[in-house]
C-alpha cells in the first residue's frame, strides 16, 4: 500500500463520459447519473483501509446528497488480477454488504480512471450541474485510520455549497489513500 494524495481541483475540468457495468449488471454512463444539482464521482475499491474507514460516511453522505439533488456512482479502476479482492463478484458483494443506494461500476480496463486523472482510493470528484469540477478534497479527516470528529464531512459540506452555488470551497484539503492498482506492463 502506498498512501498517496490527490492534487489540487482544477475546477471547471469537464467531466468525461463512460459507459461502466454496475454490479446489479446495467451499463451506466456520465448522463445516466448525471444529478440537477451535482454529480459525485467516486473512484474507490473493496479492500483499502482508507475506503473502509469512512465507507459508512460514504454511505451515508450519499443518501443525503441525493436529496439535494446531487447524484453519486463509485467506480472501481484496480487490477482485479493481482488485487483479486477487488474483483467484480467481491464488487458485488462490497456494495451489498455496505448497503450502497448509488451504482457501484467497475472500470476494468482502467481507461476511465486515467481519463479522470484518478490517483488514489478514495478519491472524489464533485462536479456541479454543468458537470464541472468543483471538488478533489477528502472525506473527512483521520487519525490512525478512525474519524477525528463526528460531525458533517467535508465531502457532504463542499457538495452542499455546490447544490446550492455551483461552485465548491476554494480551499480544499487533499484526500488521501491507497495509490490505485494499475495493471503492470
Amino acid at each position: 500500500m502506498t498512501l498517496t494524495k490527490t492534487p489540487i481541483c482544477d475546477f471547471g475540468k469537464k467531466a468525461e463520459n463512460f459507459k461502466l457495468k454496475s454490479t446489479n449488471g446495467e451499463i451506466i454512463s456520465l448522463h445516466d447519473i448525471k444529478g440537477t444539482n451535482g454529480t459525485l464521482i467516486m473512484f474507490i475499491c473493496n479492500h483499502c483501509p482508507y475506503v473502509k474507514a469512512v465507507i459508512n460516511d460514504i454511505v451515508g453522505d450519499c443518501k443525503n446528497l441525493k436529496e439535494l439533488g446531487i447524484n453519486s456512482i463509485a467506480i472501481c479502476s484496480n487490477d482485479a488480477i493481482n488485487y483479486p479482492e477487488d474483483s467484480f463478484d467481491r464488487m458485488i458483494e462490497f456494495s451489498n454488504d455496505n448497503k450502497f443506494s448509488f451504482p457501484y461500476v467497475h472500470d476494468e480496463t482502467q481507461e476511465i480512471a486515467k481519463k479522470f486523472g484518478a490517483v488514489c482510493t478514495p478519491d472524489f470528484f464533485g462536479f456541479n450541474n454543468k458537470l464541472e469540477l468543483q471538488y478533489r478534497g477528502r472525506m473527512r479527516e483521520l487519525k490512525d485510520l478512525k474519524p477525528t470528529n463526528n460531525g458533517e464531512s467535508d465531502l457532504k459540506k463542499a457538495m452542499t455549497e455546490i447544490a446550492k452555488s455551483g461552485n465548491g470551497p476554494k480551499n480544499q484539503i487533499p484526500s488521501m489513500g491507497c495509490n490505485i492498482k494499475w495493471f503492470k506492463n
